[in-house]
């Protein structure tokens, strides 16, 4: 979050030493100068909260084992050539080792959150302020305990701040963290204000975010429980929050590239972010050379092939059908499109077996209706331009154009990656010669891919291409009010009201600035949905092209338990190993060894 501008850096110190004390919640190394009267001030007030918002940065958004999980693993996700933590992508040896990213900061932050709600009733603020502050903080609680129920189920539930370490420890029901998810969030609804404000700026919570929050969290119980009262009040959440839309300063923009403009990124179709300003008030954010693992936001390079080492312009077709690069590439790595970590890729895979062989999900299912639809465009790069001369004579080893050229770089085009096959690849469109190389779906692999583009961060100096991103992590946008309106309608029985929603949504989706107004309209047509469309499988696949690549995929896939017979249907690589039991991540196997007191620790079933 953008908070605590006119805060001196220590504040921020103060809340590191805080949270480092809790950092686990078994840990048997007690921190004595660290005391609850840190939290008796303002001042401890706000650095608490702050830390409770950097821990997101610190361990989840943006983050490589966190983008990992929430991706891999899925439908519309595969595993790139250099993917890490391979078992979360394919299921096949996945073990306590893998899947608890962000575990022990949650609870740093929950202690933290419990410190600043036990001790901060009686600073000296007015009562207004002060109720603000302990919403944050509700808030906060809320959101880690809301990530850890949906990825582990039955976990720790700690509402008192812990100043003596333990040795044992318990899993509560899942049902007990949800009440308190939901009391946390209730009250922090009531009580923030209508849009952000001072000290807590930028796309920090407010009562919009929690009440979108809370929404989410009815919907999500009620799948599980399939409680009809949990729908009907998600769906009343969500529609309120659509209803005074101009109140809290909400809204979509009307392309939906805008939403990934960089100049955007805390507009209007932003809910809430994990901020990374460089800026150290937030904490230390070291840029140069990242790499995958730290508090970064590398969410822009994990989905990006190897484009400078792929593009050379000498590539042909084998006798076997595939691509081989070679020759000088028409590509070096650079800030517009980014330093290629080859981690996951976008499942173009043509199904193996079953009543979906031969087809690709996010061709053939998700992205469809390209024509019409603008989000398969402003979701992946089609085509990169070439920032390096190159050139190419008649008559050389490999030159299977037949002509003698120099790519001009900011001009030609050195990779075209189609989503259909055309005649002519590599080296031709038809029977043009092509300066570059094309590269339609037939070629496509674990290391040549499309590249997601939505997240691209341009503002870092041309030198720097190897910095993280300083871009926020969007969390949640506005859209995904609509898509979770129309799935709670799904759940209730009101399929009229779940097309009307995301119809929204998909209207939006038609609109292209370059079209003319007669095109849109007709566009927009094209992409209206009936009632009788609005399946689940239809939502699922409405939200893979809505939000592609955003965090969402695996939970998504758990809340509507449809994880086991999405990957089956889809999922090449996983589709052998995936079981029911998946839904759920380890808990992590350090902070089960740490239980040496009472009852052991349960794992999860599968672990």
């Amino acid at each position: 979050m953008k908070t605590y501008r006119k805060f001196a850096c220590a504040f921020l110190i103060l809340t590191a030493l805080v949270s480092n004390g809790c950092k686990k919640i078994l840990e048997e190394h007690p921190q004595s100068s660290i005391v609850p009267s840190f939290f008796n001030t303002p001042s401890g007030v706000l650095g608490g909260i702050a830390g409770g918002y950097a821990a997101i940065r610190e361990s989840t958004y943006g983050t490589e084992g966190f983008t990992a999980e929430m991706d891999a693993g899925t439908d519309d996700h595969l595993a790139g050539g250099s993917a890490s933590g391979i078992q979360l992508y394919t299921y096949n040896g996945i073990n306590s080792s893998v899947g608890g990213a962000g575990f022990g900061d949650a609870y740093r932050a929950i202690n933290t959150m419990n410190g600043v709600l036990e001790y901060g009733k009686s600073i000296d603020l007015d009562a207004a302020t002060r109720k603000q502050y302990l919403a944050q903080a509700k808030f906060l609680r809320a959101f880690w305990y809301f990530l850890l129920v949906q990825k582990h189920g039955d976990v720790p539930l700690h509402t008192a701040f812990i100043t003596v370490p333990t040795k044992a420890d318990t899993r509560a029901p899942a049902a007990d963290v949800y009440k308190v998810i939901i009391q946390d969030l209730t009250e922090a609804a009531a009580d923030l204000p209508n849009t952000p404000a001072a000290p807590f700026t930028g796309k920090a919570a407010c009562k919009p975010v929690a009440q979108f929050l809370l929404a989410r969290v009815y919907l999500t119980r009620g799948w599980l429980t399939n409680n009809q009262a949990d729908f009907q009040q998600a769906y009343a959440l969500f529609t309120d929050i659509i209803a005074n839309k101009g109140t809290y300063g909400l809204d979509l923009w009307q392309d939906y590239g805008d939403a990934f403009n960089p100049a955007n990124d805390n507009g209007k179709e932003t809910i809430f972010v994990s901020d990374h300003n460089i800026d150290t008030k937030y904490g230390i954010y070291p840029l140069g050379q990242a790499q995958g693992g730290g508090p970064y936001n590398l969410l822009p390079w994990f989905t990006n092939f190897n484009y400078p080492n792929l593009s050379g312009i000498n590539s042909y077709e084998s006798a076997s059908g595939s691509l081989v690069t070679t020759g000088a590439g028409g590509m070096v790595r650079d800030v517009q499109y980014g330093r290629p970590y080859t981690r996951t890729r976008p499942n173009s895979d043509p199904v193996k077996t079953g009543a979906n062989a031969g087809k690709r999900y996010v061709l053939d299912q998700a992205f469809v209706n390209r024509d019409v639809d603008s989000r398969y465009e402003n979701t992946f790069y089609t085509a990169w331009i070439s920032n390096v001369a190159t050139s190419n004579t008649a008559g050389a080893a490999n030159n299977k154009r037949g002509i003698s050229y120099t790519m001009v770089p900011g001009v030609d085009t050195a990779i075209y990656m189609p989503a259909t096959n055309i005649d002519g690849a590599p080296q031709f469109v038809g029977t043009r010669p092509f300066k570059g190389i094309v590269i339609p779906p037939k070629y496509w692999n674990n290391n040549i891919f499309p590249s997601v583009k939505k997240f691209m961060d341009p503002s870092r100096a041309a030198a720097n291409f190897n910095d993280p991103s300083t871009r926020p992590v969007v969390i949640w946008r506005f859209s995904d009010v609509y898509m979770l309106a129309g799935e709670a309608a799904f759940k209730l029985g009101d399929l009229g009201n779940a097309a009307k929603w995301i119809n929204v949504v998909r209207q939006r989706a038609a609109f292209r600035k370059t079209n003319t107004a007669v095109q849109n309209s007709a566009a927009v047509l094209a992409m209206t949905i009936q009632p009788s469309d609005v399946t689940l499988d239809f939502i699922l696949d409405e939200r893979s092209r809505e939000f592609f690549a955003e965090c969402q995929r695996w939970l998504d896939l758990v809340r509507t338990r449809t994880l086991t017979a999405r990957v089956k249907a889809w999922n090449n690589e996983a589709a052998a190993y995936v079981k029911d039991e998946f839904m759920l991540r380890a808990i992590p196997q350090n902070e089960i060894d740490l239980v040496t007191e009472g009852p052991k620790m349960p794992q999860n079933p599968g672990y």
